[in-house]
């Protein structure tokens, strides 16, 4: 069977080759009506453009670059799937590459993939999000890019987030409202600034609960099962050990319940663990994984909207968008079983979602 042309496109529609362009290349100034007529015409020949020609023609690549670093596995699948289902239907393609936030090559990485690759637009997650050198840069040679939660110089550019903070803070609530008082909570990544407003939120609760900050149930993480392990050996094995544990990720929860699970420590009625992200294993573990779902996807569709729109030209209005995380209540978390001494916040209201 003969490949369909872009000629065979423009004669079945019955308009100019030029119009045919500017329908697939999803260009304006094109009639609702004749655009339907062109698309129907694509889809009767089943016409492919070529993307070489398509490249030439428009002094473009049509290819978002993706650029993360350090996070979990599932947050890369749910923000590249999130950025696939806004940029394939606008016959955009996505060139995913990880880097490593501290490394003394970065810039030079990051320069030869745009030089090499002409990628047309960048996005960043964090901690690349905060990376003012690679922002310098991206500016530096006229990319156009989008950061997905950023915690400083947020005026640098057009960006999505999430309310990290707040969240942490109706978590951290939540478990005060169940009669916990000792709650210990596990730092994630240094590097994800982000990742330090779930602890700024930890600590508001607590402060507005009346309730001490205790450094020595602070732990650091670095995001993965083993710190959460490792942190959870540290502070179930204090002689006043926490009654709550929550964990700045799944990941690190689902360490810390397995360290619970060692010590014969049961889940909830003897120790409550929370995470952040809902990720799968939050809900693939046993009991089940309270934690607090991220839209991640959502900020990925949000955040490849926004690049497109710079992409086209279009005028980027800040602040960008704020998508709000929400808890999710599951059988990892709840009152202390009786005989367990349990400090009462009097006089207090949380704020519980």
């Amino acid at each position: 069977m003969t490949k369909a042309t872009i000629d065979d496109v423009a004669a079945l529609a019955g308009v100019s080759m030029k119009t045919v362009s500017r329908v697939v290349n999803n260009e304006p100034n094109v009639r609702p009506a004749t655009r339907e007529k062109v698309e129907a015409a694509i889809r009767e020949l089943s016409y492919r453009p070529n993307q070489s020609a398509r490249s030439l023609a428009g002094n473009r690549s049509y290819l978002l670059g993706l650029i993360y670093g350090h996070p979990s596995a599932h947050y890369v699948l749910d923000i590249q799937e999130g950025v696939l289902e806004i940029c394939r239907p606008q016959r955009y393609e996505l060139l995913v590459h990880p880097a490593i936030h501290r490394d003394p090559n970065l810039i030079e990485e990051v320069t030869d993939l745009i030089l090499e690759k002409r990628v047309d637009g960048v996005m960043l997650t964090p901690p690349l999000s905060d990376n003012m050198a690679v922002i310098s840069l991206l500016k530096k040679m006229n990319i156009p890019f989008v950061r997905v939660a950023p915690t400083e110089n947020k005026s640098a550019s057009p960006y999505v987030e999430t309310n990290d903070e707040e969240a942490s803070y109706d978590m951290t609530c939540q478990l005060i409202a169940q009669g916990h008082s000792r709650i210990g909570f596990i730092c994630g990544h240094p590097d994800h600034r982000a990742m330090s407003l779930r602890y700024e939120g930890y600590k508001a609760a607590l402060i507005e609960n009346e309730l001490p900050l205790m450094p020595v149930l602070v732990a650091q993480g670095d995001n993965s099962f083993e710190s959460g392990e490792a942190c959870a050996q540290q502070l179930l094995e204090l002689a006043d050990r926490p009654t709550a544990i929550f964990a700045a990720n799944d990941d690190m929860a689902a360490g810390v319940m397995m360290v619970a699970h060692q010590m014969n420590i049961k889940i909830p009625g003897h120790l409550s663990v929370a995470g952040f992200d809902d990720t799968p294993v939050a809900h693939q573990i046993w009991p089940s994984l309270t934690t607090i779902r991220q839209p991640i996807r959502q900020m990925a569709k949000k955040a490849t909207d926004l690049l497109l729109k710079q992409l086209r030209g279009k005028d980027i209005q800040l602040p960008a968008s704020m998508l709000n995380s929400s808890i999710i209540l599951r059988e990892s978390t709840g009152p202390l079983l009786p005989g367990k001494s349990v400090e009462k916040v009097a006089g207090k209201s949380t704020r519980v979602k």
